[in-house]
């Protein structure tokens, strides 16, 4: 793309009140092209509106929008309305809705509440699909198609679902019950199963070997859905029309925070031309970036690198979400430093009545002109001034972390305090974001790599948090990654279990005592321990032990970076480094708070030789997040984006255009980054 898409999601049907003016969509669509917008997101949540009988089709608000949008010079991305189903279909067809995980008797009224599988459900929504995507693949400024949303597998288990689940453990255990007795652990508490006929209800099952291939067998109906709606569309899209889905993420405490349990985006993301995201953050005095930068690197790593487009992420939003002045501005090129392609708020306007009243778009219930509508009109127009200098970002990042929804599964089952699937604990996201979090406050831009990737000797340093379950092939690939010379950083509870939970019965961590130099054969929780760091190492304070201990015996030759300091622990490890073929691998046993744990990672990237001058200036100056990329016509960019509200003065870090501010600096001026502002370095 040679420019930026900038817009929002906009409902001609939640306007047609008798309340709103007739003409209110061409006052809209004026306001939006007076705010530089460039794009509109439509349709993706209205089939009652759009058939209100079944094989009846109104396109009223579909061409309004349509017409509207070209006569003022905007684009369109159709989004399929398959994610809430509408009241005829539940009332001919129940068996639409869910069968859940918790209840038996599912009813109507949310979204996201349906059977992805059921045949009457795909019946109907590849009817109302191609009835759309005929209508509006024609036009020519619609653009793209988004399939479905947010899409999940919504924790259905009807029993037409466990009878599939059935049948892809028949083939993947070529009919043999037997092996997955053995491989599952099913004599357990006489969970075996002895004819396929007997298998049981798997939601009650015990058995986390079970309930883990279940999760992933719903993981994959998510992206045979993708595929097979991405097939539809493709049959009427024109040459050139993208299609897209708008991935989100695990939703706590109340944003967007770690990977999504129930889609595993990596597999998913092979059936869309572009990924696109929802991102949703805390904003005022909370503002950090940190989510804005976690969900752009994980949804930019789905397609090799390659930019993506944010379909979601808030305008006004939630109550407290009101963004201070600058805030809205800061956040949208936060997107675009990351390699968005395009930001698209949800939604335009605030809703009049329904469940998201409060969820506010860009302009409030009066429809009229406000801070946030004209911030964002102030973004609009410079990034139409600026899009050769922004557009087709590219990174080439030395740092890798590498993510499994498997073991984020394994970690719900098996918690990390208790071992049970009760209990409050610490999960596998909050391992992850406290990991991510920390190499973000240290200026260290990540690529994000799944578990099987197969190109892991690109990166300089993989770190891998909690990788409790992996396959032996994993394993492997982490000894050749050190054994060629990278430089591995892991944490507790890695390589426990294999691809089917079941724990290996040699030596931990499986496969890697050699390379981490180390093994351990209990492990326990802190009880009041804590680090007793090497001198000179991680500023060598003492810090507490959190969630988990491992009680690591080195071997001869490991170096010791930390050990517990407790009356009972204190003989044990708790970091290690050990040189293994031509690289390091190092063992984290314990998680430790933020501070202590940006420190330990900081040493040993300065160790890897992965510290530049962004990893300096994350000292000095600790609320300007940096981010690095090369635009389309092969300049260097350099973003530094102040999250705080006082203006920071640093030291230009390179030399080059100062695109916002219409200037040159050279290496060493003196520059001033404004408060919730940025400077952008073109060189």
């Amino acid at each position: 793309m040679d420019r930026i898409l900038f817009g929002a999601a906009y409902y001609d049907e939640y306007l047609s009140g008798h309340r709103i003016e007739n003409d209110r969509i061409t006052t809209d669509m004026a306001m939006m092209r007076d705010a530089h917008f460039t794009v509109i997101r439509i349709a993706e949540s209205t089939w009652s509106t759009l058939e209100p009988r079944p094989g009846v089709f109104d396109f009223t608000h579909v061409d309004r929008a349509l017409d509207a949008a070209e006569a003022f010079g905007l684009k369109v991305i159709v989004g399929t309305p398959t994610y809430a189903v509408p009241a005829w279909l539940v009332a001919t067809y129940p068996e639409v809705l869910a069968v859940t995980d918790t209840t038996d008797a599912p009813r109507y009224g949310a979204r996201q509440i349906m059977d992805i599988t059921a045949p009457a459900f795909r019946l109907h929504a590849e009817r109302v699909i191609r009835a759309l995507a005929e209508r509006t693949a024609g036009r020519e400024h619609v653009i793209g198609f988004q399939i479905d949303n947010e899409t999940k597998y919504y924790d259905a288990a009807s029993r037409s679902v466990q009878r599939g689940f059935v049948r892809h453990l028949r083939e993947l255990f070529d009919g043999d019950l037997d092996a997955l007795n053995r491989t599952y652990g099913m004599d357990y508490w006489s969970n075996r199963v002895d004819a396929w006929e007997d298998f049981p209800d798997v939601r009650g099952t015990i058995n986390g070997s079970l309930a883990a291939a279940f999760d992933a067998y719903r993981r994959g109906l998510v992206t045979e859905y993708l595929a097979w709606q991405a097939g539809i569309v493709r049959e009427h899209a024109r040459p050139g029309q993208f299609v897209t889905q708008n991935f989100d993420f695990d939703w706590a405490p109340g944003w967007s925070y770690g990977l999504q349990p129930s889609v595993d985006h990596f597999r998913a993301a092979r059936t869309v031309d572009l990924a696109g995201t929802d991102i949703y953050h805390p904003t005022q005095s909370r503002l950090t970036g940190k989510e804005i930068a976690f969900g752009g690197d994980v949804v930019r790593s789905l397609k090799g690198g390659a930019n993506y487009l944010v379909a979601e992420t808030q305008a006004q939003g939630q109550m407290g979400w009101l963004p201070y002045p600058g805030q809205l501005r800061l956040q949208a090129w936060s997107h675009l430093a990351s390699g968005a392609c395009g930001v698209v708020y949800w939604h335009w306007h605030s809703i009049h009545n329904s469940f998201e009243t409060y969820w506010k778009g860009v302009l409030s219930h009066d429809l009229e002109p406000n801070p946030t509508y004209e911030e964002a009109g102030v973004f609009g127009g410079e990034v139409e001034r600026h899009a050769a200098s922004i557009t087709g970002l590219r990174k080439r990042n030395r740092v890798a972390v590498l993510v499994s929804n498997e073991a984020l599964t394994a970690l719900r089952l098996f918690r990390l305090e208790t071992g049970f699937m009760f209990g409050e604990s610490a999960g596998y996201n909050d391992v992850l974001r406290r990991v991510y979090d920390a190499l973000f406050e240290l200026n260290v831009e990540v690529d994000v790599a799944p578990f099987d990737a197969e190109d892991l000797g690109a990166y300089e340093v993989l770190v891998v948090p909690a990788l409790y379950t992996a396959p032996q092939s994993t394993v492997d690939a982490l000894r050749r990654y050190v054994q060629d010379g990278g430089n591995l950083v892991a944490t507790f509870r890695t390589a426990v279990a294999d691809e089917h939970l079941t724990v290996w019965a040699d030596r931990a961590p499986h496969g890697l005592t050699d390379v981490f130099g180390v093994t351990y054969n209990q492990f326990s929780t802190p009880d009041g321990a804590r680090l007793s760091f090497r001198d000179g190492f991680a500023g060598a304070a003492d810090a507490a032990a959190e969630v988990v201990l491992e009680l690591l015996t080195p071997a001869e030759g490991t170096e010791v970076l930390a050990r517990y300091d407790h009356p009972a622990w204190s003989g044990y490890a708790a970091l290690t480094r050990n040189a293994f073929g031509e690289g390091t691998a190092t063992y984290l046993a314990t998680l430790t708070d933020p501070v202590t744990l940006r420190a330990v990672l900081g040493d040993l990237l300065r160790d890897a030789g992965v510290w530049d001058w962004p990893q300096d200036l994350a000292r000095s100056a600790p609320t300007v997040a940096v981010r690095r990329g090369t635009n389309g016509r092969g300049r260097a960019v350099t973003y530094l984006l102040n999250y705080s509200g006082a203006p920071v003065a640093v030291a230009a870090p390179v030399a080059g255009r100062d695109v916002l501010g219409a200037r040159d600096v050279t290496v060493g001026q003196e520059l001033t980054v404004g408060p919730w502002d940025l400077v952008l370095l073109e060189g």
